[in-house]
């Protein structure tokens, strides 16, 4: 257990997203650099997808250009369809995501297609990409439940998986998107899905709605992933679950990971700087309990 985990910071945009109160786009470029200050260099920035849809990542290429200036990061972006790969390339993208529902029910209610013809959608995307040379990751929804589905079989989860690393995604994040997955079910899911697809190309994207997204992702730990989304003070939701609560929080599991000994490369109060300033912009305190607990022994400090 103490090989190298790589974090996948993604509340930029997974969580901002699903936020209620809208960030500005100096405000989004400041985050992201206080959280590449604070270690984490892989992170997920912004969507070119319809600002009718998600008004939050209205700017995402103004955003992009603006923290463009890391050699040593890599910046994602969410791009559901051609003109936003268009929009992403002017931008200077140089890796995308794309993403898959296993659910069909969340599928129509998310995007208002079936799951076979959301690939299709995404494939002259990845088609292009590939001819581009530009690293495609693929998101794969309700792995483990979904609101209107409900029990979502592996079996589902396996085959969308197949798709995405068949055409050629580097990387396949699972997304417990509603944060109902248990221990066990989670590590069933990991080994499932590492029958198609490496395990070390698979990453796990886990909510902590019912609490257990640490537990889960130490069980997907044991089976051998390797590679955790998470999003400062777990930011976000989901609008199409109603009571999902954000990502797993990046202090708790930079918390958990260090307490393994494994050394993550985060400086906890630089990150819980960042997160304390997006928290002021977004009116509401951090969900992670490492933030709450670090803020707590500071106002009794001083």
């Amino acid at each position: 257990m103490n090989d190298q985990v790589r974090i996948v910071e993604v509340g930029p945009r997974d969580g901002l997203q699903n936020e209620k109160t809208p960030v500005s786009i100096a405000a989004r470029i400041a985050f992201i650099e206080a959280l590449v200050g604070a270690g984490l260099h892989t992170v997920e920035v912004g969507a070119f997808v319809s600002p009718k849809a998600i008004p939050q990542m209205v700017g995402s290429d103004q955003v992009l250009r603006g923290v463009n200036h890391h050699p040593d990061s890599e910046f994602h972006v969410l791009v559901p369809n051609e003109k936003g790969y268009d929009a992403a390339r002017a931008a200077g993208a140089t890796v995308i995501a794309v993403f898959a529902s296993a659910s069909e029910g969340f599928s129509r209610a998310n995007i208002n297609c079936s799951v076979a013809e959301s690939i299709e959608r995404f494939k002259p995307v990845v088609n292009r990409a590939k001819a581009d040379g530009i690293k495609v990751r693929g998101y794969i929804s309700c792995v483990l439940g979904c609101p209107y589905d409900g029990e979502v079989k592996p079996q589902a989860v396996v085959d969308v998986a197949r798709t995405l690393w068949e055409f050629g995604c580097y990387e396949v994040s699972l997304g417990d998107t509603i944060g109902v997955g248990t221990p066990v079910k989670a590590r069933q899911l990991l080994r499932a899905v590492a029958g198609t697809v490496p395990i070390a190309h698979l990453a796990m994207h886990f909510h902590d709605t019912y609490g257990q997204a640490l537990a889960n992702l130490y069980a997907g730990m044991e089976e051998g992933a390797r590679v955790i989304d998470s999003a400062a003070g777990g930011l976000g939701g989901c609008p199409y679950a109603p009571g999902a609560t954000g990502n797993v929080a990046t202090e708790d599991v930079v918390y958990m990971l260090e307490g393994m000994g494994i050394a993550t490369g985060v400086d906890m109060a630089r990150l819980v700087a960042a997160t304390n300033e997006i928290s002021k912009l977004i009116g509401r305190p951090p969900v992670s309990r490492v933030a709450a607990a670090i803020n707590a022994k500071r106002r009794v400090a001083n």
